[in-house]
């Protein structure tokens, strides 16, 4: 390739990356906030003791979306049927579905902490079924990448899912894919930057 088609190809990538890397929706400024807005940062900072970031700043766009979508999480998070351990599994794996960066690098840790094994953590990363992963794990993976694949769960799938959580802790389950899909979504549209120093801890797929 000659030198000015190689200069010419790296001049538009440099200028490419900006544009892709743009925040769509930063934080909107206090004085631009509309009565519903500010009602729902109080909301939210009353709920969580902290101020609204990451996925919730562009969600307040639509401030009812962000409160109502609050209330999901609070509960999916924090007091589902399923251990954290698992409830984590799930959110890394819909993170890894979507090459969602700001989401993996929120709960890669929480992960972690939660006692997932950093080899089950790696290869969800990869892109690849772990080995090793424990009884619960294994069923909770299978059913949530066959329901991703598939859009729907097989019959054996389902039942051993049913077996082991019930059907509460199948809707969770559901719920938590759900919701976090729905983040992900937002972020990828939103563009919304990672927190600085944060690092790019999922590739994307080829195409």
């Amino acid at each position: 390739m000659r030198p000015a088609i190689t200069h010419m190809i790296a001049a538009l990538l440099c200028t490419a990356a900006p544009a892709l890397a743009q925040d769509r929706m930063p934080p909107i400024a206090p004085d631009k906030l509309s009565d519903a807005q500010k009602k729902a940062v109080e909301e939210f900072k009353a709920a969580r003791s902290v101020d609204i970031s990451g996925p919730f700043v562009p969600l307040l766009r639509s401030p009812e979306v962000l409160t109502r979508a609050r209330a999901l999480s609070d509960y999916l998070r924090y007091r589902s049927t399923l251990p954290p351990r698992l409830s984590e599994l799930v959110i890394l794996m819909t993170a890894r579905a979507w090459t969602q960066n700001y989401e993996w690098n929120a709960h890669e840790p929480l992960a972690r902490q939660a006692g997932l094994n950093a080899a089950v953590i790696k290869a969800i990363a990869d892109g690849r079924r772990p080995e090793g992963m424990a009884d619960d794990e294994e069923i909770l993976f299978a059913f949530c990448d066959e329901l991703r694949r598939n859009q729907s769960v097989s019959d054996p799938t389902y039942a051993r899912a049913v077996a082991k959580f019930g059907e509460q802790g199948v809707i969770d389950t559901i719920g938590l894919t759900g919701y976090y899909t729905m983040i992900a979504m937002v972020l990828n549209t939103a563009r919304t930057p990672l927190p600085a120093g944060a690092g790019t801890g999922l590739m994307p797929f080829p195409r």
